[in-house]
């Protein structure tokens, strides 16, 4: 039984003050619980932080302003835009309905819930509950609109969506710059979550799109410039850190996607099961009975793949 929704929120516009706090030029991040609507010109150079409910219904409309250093190296700790679940006295507070329009984004945006910051242990524990899926969702992020984002990647993973996150559209957008990973991770327990129509033309040390132990995602109309990686692989990867993943990568749709620059002999531009418990730590999850724990495969079914165009002849970026 999927968690229930949160009513739609929409927050108050954002003063003159917090307008002039958010384009100030401090070292610390900011919290943002309003509305802001930004010029073309403006910039935001602080680290922008939407966090519990008291976020719901908040965001940027940019109009072309940018958010973030450019060239600054993006890192896991600190991104430059993070949505994230909080704990409080009476269990998670997470965030809904923010939103992220028309931005140049420089670094990364992570979305994260059960497992946030230090959290590690509590989604470990929670893993090895037969209700783990539920849980993660209820905890995690809801209903994220970024649209119309230029992301300018800088090192760490452009778009990261962590466990349990459901409901968020990544559309009409660019992405380019380089990543160490991928560009788009698809985090354990999340799901029903669209990226649509977005142009990825940067350099990433994997594929493009991780889908791991995500489900029920549409990855629609968007065109990729692999330069001879891989393009969208949907696998679970079991054990690692002894968190036990609970959904396969199941029901997705994969569909009306460009991939240019594939590799002639092995293209990978859709891989549907691409580990199958290849790897070392698998049997860090051992002990219960369901889950990766018990069963290491991808089980990627029911997924729909089709109507995708894969033009061959590569060169490294």
């Amino acid at each position: 039984m999927p968690p229930a929704l949160p009513p739609v929120v929409e927050a108050r516009a954002c003063t003159g003050d917090e307008i002039a706090a958010l384009t100030a030029d401090a070292p610390v991040p900011i919290v943002l619980t309003c509305r802001a609507t930004l010029r073309a010109g403006q910039s935001v150079t602080r680290r922008v932080v939407f966090e519990g409910a008291a976020s719901s219904g908040a965001g940027i409309a940019c109009n072309g302003a940018q958010i973030g250093r450019p060239g600054l190296a993006s890192s896991v700790q600190a991104p430059t835009v993070l949505i994230q679940a909080v704990t409080t006295s009476s269990g998670w507070s997470r965030p809904s309905d923010v939103t992220l329009d028309g931005c140049v984004v420089h670094g990364n945006i992570r979305v994260r819930g059960l497992g946030a910051g230090a959290e590690v242990d509590r989604l470990r524990a929670s893993s090895r509950t037969p209700d783990h899926t539920t849980t993660a969702q209820a905890a995690a992020p809801t209903r994220i609109r970024l649209t119309d984002l230029t992301l300018i990647a800088t090192g760490s993973i452009p778009l990261y969506v962590g466990p349990g996150v459901t409901d968020l559209t990544f559309e009409g957008s660019r992405v380019s710059g380089r990543s160490v990973s991928t560009a788009v991770y698809l985090d354990a327990e999340s799901a029903g979550n669209i990226i649509r129509n977005v142009s990825f033309r940067v350099r990433t040390g994997r594929e493009q799109i991780a889908v791991d132990g995500s489900a029920r995602n549409r990855i629609e109309a968007n065109s990729f410039a692999l330069g001879g990686r891989g393009g969208v692989f949907l696998y679970r990867n079991c054990g690692e850190d002894g968190i036990i993943r609970h959904q396969t990568p199941s029901d997705n749709v994969i569909t009306g996607n460009t991939f240019t620059g594939a590799r002639w002999l092995w293209p990978k531009a859709v891989v549907v099961g691409s580990r199958e418990g290849r790897r070392r730590y698998c049997a860090a999850d051992t002990g219960w009975s369901f889950g990766s724990s018990a069963d290491d495969g991808d089980h990627a079914d029911r997924n729909v793949v089709g109507d995708n165009l894969i033009r061959f002849g590569w060169r490294p970026f």
